[in-house]
């Protein structure tokens, strides 16, 4: 930066005054310095606001802890440096109050299970029109954790293990089932053949065993037994 000239960084702007009054806003670059002037800053890149987690009270009257992240940048430079001492201060508590509205018309089982529950659209857009005021354009309002109470959080657990221990007997019954109807199948081919039933008995006997065989097991059906 020079006597005669100063530079404006990327992704940044600068509102000139002189003599106490707006005169216009400079892109990034290289500028002329005017006599009498005053330069504001100001940073147009994205930034994240964590908003610290709050107590709010759920239609089926379970207090639980939300915190929250805002995705924002500088929309009108100008209204950022003039409108309010704290623009940023500002969203915050626009987030926090559409957070606090929004969650306060679901049951707690929607703030925990998030997903589409959660009306984040409502919530952005309830924010953004606050924040639009003081020059702050909010791209995003997200909810990052959920603290429920830990009755709910015992209670949530022993939902989910009986559900499972649940499907588990139902898997095994559903198994035990198939088992019981593959021995009623092989029982009723054994009827049928009784010479499979024999051979079946000869391969299930362990290695050594003598088998005997008798004359009337041998025969076909119709031969004479005698020599």
């Amino acid at each position: 930066m020079s006597l005669m000239q100063f530079t404006i960084q990327p992704r940044h702007c600068a509102l000139r005054y002189r003599h106490g009054a707006f005169e216009q806003v400079l892109p990034a670059g290289r500028h002329r310095r005017r006599l009498g002037q005053r330069l504001v800053v100001v940073d147009l890149r994205e930034r994240l606001t964590q908003v610290a987690p709050q107590e709010v009270l759920t239609s089926d009257g379970v207090s639980v802890r939300v915190s929250s992240v805002v995705r924002w940048s500088v929309g009108d430079p100008v209204a950022f440096a003039e409108v309010s001492e704290d623009p940023v201060a500002s969203t915050y508590l626009a987030a926090q109050v559409a957070l606090r509205d929004a969650l306060a018309t679901l049951t707690a089982d929607d703030v925990v299970s998030r997903g589409r529950a959660l009306p984040m659209a409502t919530i952005t857009a309830a924010t953004a029109e606050v924040a639009r005021r003081v020059g702050v354009e909010v791209a995003e309002v997200v909810v990052k954790d959920v603290i429920v109470p830990v009755e709910l959080r015992a209670a949530a657990a022993e939902l989910a293990t009986a559900r499972r221990r649940g499907e588990a007997q139902l898997e095994a019954a559903r198994a035990e089932t198939a088992a019981l109807r593959s021995l009623a199948n092989g029982a009723k081919l054994l009827d049928a053949h009784p010479a499979l039933a024999r051979l079946r008995l000869v391969q299930a006997a362990p290695a050594g065993t003598r088998i005997v065989l008798g004359l009337s097991d041998t025969l076909a059906p119709g031969e004479d037994d005698q020599p």
